[in-house]
């Protein structure tokens, strides 16, 4: 799928929004490591642009070894890892998100529990599949008012506690009691249907939501975290602010 461009975007040159949707297609893998990416042509064809636009975009993402090329082969998708100058670590909880906003950050439902890893977590916290995985539901909100329900996975160890009571503040504060600091984020966010689970417990019926994947991790250990996010979009506003 070819996300549109807005051509009337000054701010940003077409060769960034295009770099932006390859960038978009890696980290969602619909084009997975190894990959040969279409030949330029093509994507000048898809994406109605010149073959400069494509080049430079192509440039944008070889520059930050998400892509390689191969005289006489072709583009390639590289290992996923940007190299240390050019990343942005940029990782911040749920409760600080509200807190920069001037709201405190509640939880009105915590479930935590035990489950095998099937092949998708397997795959993100580098386990293998039927591994145990302590899995942590989360109905959130501010004011009493829910309006994000998260299902968040890591890999498990007997230093977890499975009582829900220990998850109602910051996921992230009470992994920092075991030496856990998350230095790493991969996130990616689009708009769906949500699960009956989600939507039930955030008292909606069929109403489309957005929906934000976030992939953790510690560069100096093994810790890894994925979580699958539910957000009421008429409720909640995702702020970036690289100053």
């Amino acid at each position: 799928m070819v996300r549109k461009l807005n051509k009337m975007n000054e701010a940003q040159p077409l060769y960034a929004q295009i770099a932006d949707d390859l960038r978009f297609k890696i980290q969602t893998e619909e084009w997975k490591v190894g990959d040969q990416i279409p030949p330029e042509l093509e994507l000048c064809e898809l994406y109605k642009v010149s073959r400069i636009t494509v080049r430079k975009a192509i440039d944008v993402l070889v520059r930050k070894n998400l892509l390689y090329r191969e005289r006489a082969k072709g583009t390639f998708v590289g290992d996923g890892e940007e190299s240390e100058n050019n990343h942005i670590t940029f990782v911040r909880s749920f409760t600080n998100e509200m807190k920069e906003i001037g709201k405190k950050a509640e939880t009105l439902f915590a479930e935590v529990g035990i489950i095998k890893a099937n092949k998708t977590l397997a795959k993100h916290l580098e386990i293998n599949v039927g591994d145990e995985v302590l899995q942590l539901k989360r109905l959130r909100g501010t004011e009493n008012i829910a309006f994000a329900f998260f299902v968040s996975a890591i890999p498990f160890t007997h230093e977890y506690s499975l009582d829900s009571n220990d998850y109602y503040g910051s996921f992230y504060e009470y992994l920092s009691q075991f030496g856990i600091s998350i230095d790493q984020q991969k996130e990616y966010i689009e708009a769906v249907l949500a699960p009956s689970e989600a939507q039930k417990l955030l008292g909606i019926n069929n109403e489309p939501v957005l929906k934000r994947v976030r992939m953790t991790s510690q560069k100096e250990s093994n810790f890894r975290e994925y979580s699958e996010c539910y957000y009421i979009g008429s409720q909640y506003r995702y702020y970036i602010d690289f100053s």
